[in-house]
């Protein structure tokens, strides 16, 4: 073989692992978000459920939806924190 075929292999493996790599960073971000969005919303259904025995709650709307799934647990315990400040 010669010395340039070589180095262009070494080179296009390269390649393909930096696109690969770049690839995978916004596959993390999404997945993490969907996993944020699953643990939020199933945390305030069970605060709405657990909270309406003492006739706590905390209204869903598009709004709480997007705090809980983006912020995840955080998000939930903001929302729960807001609704006792200005309540």
């Amino acid at each position: 073989m010669d010395f340039v075929v070589i180095i262009a292999y070494i080179a296009g493996v390269l390649l393909l692992y930096f696109i690969g790599r770049l690839l995978l960073i916004p596959l993390r971000a999404i997945f993490q978000l969907i996993v944020n969005a699953v643990i939020g919303g199933a945390i305030l259904l069970v605060v709405n459920l657990v909270g309406s025995f003492w006739g706590f709650g905390v209204g869903i709307n598009p709004v709480t939806a997007l705090i809980a799934g983006l912020l995840g647990i955080p998000g939930v315990i903001l929302l729960i924190a807001l609704r006792l400040l200005l309540s």
